[in-house]
């Protein structure tokens, strides 16, 4: 069995030239691998280079032996490779926090093919309405729904997603109700609330519309106001994340399709030093890459 180390000189001896290039570019000396490579040559029992103290050249033997040794050693390569992958994946524990809504609208549908494509990191994901203290609390990322530029923190943001917010109604309260056609159209209607009484409302030209809809119905949950308006209590405003699967299924509509009610954003925030962690990094890219 030919030894694999020798091999490797004599393949960086051919690819450097000579044996004292290769000896420099090895940190070695010279002496040695030429040394090693007779070595080589004698276990196979011939020669691979005509070599004097002026030339280094590969005998007709020795270009077919290169062919393959270097071919031997791309592979030794490429399988050292797989295990150093291997052993640099990703792993350990990430701990993530999130709101009731973004927890349901934004993670629900990532974390289990973030879960594949990472088996060696556990996830754990704690879902609050309260503000959470990443640092003092000892999580590792914070994703966080905001509809105005988050503050200057010690905290790394990195954005995830940035969306629409638009009006929905069940079909069936459209059908008695009437279709709006302008914004002026909404005082007209019943509209679920967050709290504030007017809408503002931008269309896809620019421009801006302010409507005040009769508040049939007030809650400070997303959720609530959305499978009121699916109940057909009303007109209602949410990110479009949260009111796909039901206009897919047909139980909302859109309504003025082409004005928002503003715009949300989703961001990961993590503390600096931990941010560096490859599991907390790996959790960081997915969730950006996925989400865009």
């Amino acid at each position: 069995m030919l030894n694999l180390n020798d091999l490797g000189l004599f393949v960086q001896a051919v690819d450097s030239g000579g044996f004292a290039a290769a000896a420099r570019r090895l940190g070695l000396p010279k002496s040695t691998i030429s040394k090693r490579v007779a070595e080589l040559e004698a276990a196979l029992g011939a020669r691979l280079i005509h070599r004097t103290s002026r030339s280094f050249v590969l005998t007709e033997l020795g270009r077919d032996f290169y062919d393959h040794a270097r071919g031997a050693m791309i592979e030794a390569e490429a399988a050292e490779g797989v295990v150093l992958r291997r052993l640099t994946e990703p792993s350990g524990t990430v701990r993530i926090t999130a709101s009731v809504p973004t927890a349901q609208s934004r993670l629900s549908g990532l974390l289990p093919a973030l879960a594949r494509a990472y088996p060696k990191i556990r996830l754990q994901l704690h879902v609050t309405d309260r503000f959470v203290d990443l640092v003092q609390e000892g999580f590792d990322i914070a994703v966080r729904s905001h509809f105005a530029p988050l503050p200057d923190s010690d905290l790394v943001q990195r954005r995830m997603a940035v969306e629409r917010i638009t009006l929905v109604a069940a079909p069936d309260y459209l059908a008695r109700r009437g279709v709006p056609q302008e914004p002026a159209d909404l005082k007209d209607h019943d509209g679920l609330l967050t709290g504030p009484t007017i809408w503002r409302l931008r269309h896809r030209d620019g421009r801006e519309a302010q409507v005040a809809p009769a508040s049939s119905f007030m809650a400070d949950e997303s959720v609530v106001l959305l499978k009121a308006a699916a109940a057909g209590l009303g007109i209602a405003c949410g990110p479009e994340t949260m009111t796909a699967e039901a206009r897919a299924a047909g139980t909302l509509a859109p309504v003025l399709a082409e004005w928002e009610a503003g715009t949300v954003w989703t961001t990961l925030l993590t503390p600096h030093r931990r941010g560096q962690l490859p599991a907390v990094r790996a959790v960081i890219d997915f969730l950006a890459r996925e989400a865009a």
